[in-house]
C-alpha cells in the first residue's frame, strides 16, 4: 500500500493528464455530434473487423468437417443414382461409391501413388478405381484393414482405356513421366477428326470405370512422320497436387465379369 501511494505521488502529475485527458475525450463525444458519429463507425469497423476474423478462423477449422461431410454425401447420392427409363424411375446398381480421404499422394515420381484412409473394413478391394469430383485418379493396388494403396495416372505401369468424347473413338493412356498435369492418348488413326480442347473420357472397355469420367481435354495433337497414329496431349482434369478426397468405384458385377472372361481365356464353357 505504501508503495502505491508513493508511485502515485511521484506520478501524480502524469495520472492527473490522463485523467483530463479522458474527461476531455469523454465530453468531446457526447456533445458533439460528428466525432460521436465517427467514433461509433470506428468502432463498429474495429469490432466487425474482429468478429470477421475470428469467423474465419472457426470456419477454416471447420472446412475439413464439411469436406468430409460433403464428400461421404455425394458418394452416397452417386451410389443411389437414378435413371429414367420409358416405364419409369429405377435405380443404377452396377456401382458402389466409397468416400475416402488422401493421407499421402506423390506427383514428382516415375510411379508415382495415393494412399487413402479407407481400406477393407470399408469395402475396399484391388482393382477398384479412383475418383475425384474432378475426374479420374488410378487404380487401388492393395488394401490393409483400415486403408488403401493404389497406383495414380501418373504411373508408367499403368493406364487406361479413353475415348474421345464426341466421336468413341479410343485408346489407351499413358503417363510419360514429365509433367503432371498432362498425359498421353496414344493409337487413334490419323483418320479421325479432333480439335484442341475436345473432352477425352473413359471409354467403359474395363471393370473398373464406367463409362463417361472425365479424363481430361486435348492440349495439343501432331502427326509423327511415319507413323499411323496422332500424338495427342492431354490435360488432366484433375490437378494432383489439391486434390484431398475421392470416391473409390465398387463395380458390384466386376466378379462375374472377371469369372466369364476367365472362362473364355481357359476355353471353358459354363453352358
Amino acid at each position: 500500500m505504501r508503495s502505491l501511494l508513493k508511485y502515485l505521488i511521484r506520478n501524480y502529475a502524469f495520472l492527473l493528464f490522463l485523467l483530463l485527458e479522458v474527461i476531455s475525450l469523454v465530453f468531446v463525444f457526447n456533445y458533439n455530434k460528428y466525432q460521436k458519429v465517427q467514433y461509433l463507425n470506428s468502432s463498429n469497423r474495429i469490432t466487425a473487423s474482429v468478429y470477421n476474423s475470428f469467423s474465419s478462423v472457426i470456419q477454416y477449422f471447420g472446412l475439413a468437417k464439411v469436406n468430409r461431410v460433403l464428400a461421404e454425401e455425394n458418394a452416397k447420392l452417386k451410389s443411389n443414382l437414378q435413371t429414367i427409363s420409358p416405364e419409369g424411375i429405377t435405380t443404377d446398381s452396377t456401382y458402389r461409391y466409397i468416400s475416402a480421404r488422401i493421407i499421402n499422394n506423390t506427383v514428382n515420381k516415375t510411379q508415382n501413388y495415393i494412399t487413402i484412409n479407407k481400406g477393407r473394413k470399408n469395402g475396399v478391394q484391388p482393382d477398384m478405381g479412383i475418383i475425384s469430383p474432378e475426374g479420374i485418379v488410378g487404380v487401388i493396388t492393395s488394401v490393409s484393414e483400415s486403408y488403401a494403396f493404389g497406383f495414380s495416372v501418373l504411373n508408367s505401369r499403368w493406364g487406361l482405356s479413353a475415348k474421345l468424347k464426341k466421336n468413341g473413338f479410343y485408346g489407351p493412356i499413358e503417363w510419360n513421366g514429365d509433367d503432371y498435369q498432362f498425359v498421353n492418348l496414344i493409337e487413334i488413326p490419323f483418320h479421325v477428326e479432333m480439335a484442341v480442347g475436345d473432352t477425352i473420357v473413359t471409354s467403359g472397355h474395363s471393370a473398373i470405370f464406367p463409362e463417361g469420367i472425365m479424363v481430361g481435354t486435348i492440349e495439343s495433337f501432331s502427326q509423327p512422320e511415319g507413323e499411323s497414329f496422332y500424338s495427342i496431349n492431354v490435360k488432366l482434369a484433375t490437378d494432383f497436387k489439391s486434390i484431398h478426397f475421392v470416391e473409390v468405384i465398387d463395380n458390384l458385377n466386376k466378379g462375374e465379369i472377371k469369372e466369364l472372361e476367365d472362362l473364355s481365356k481357359s476355353g471353358t464353357s459354363n453352358n
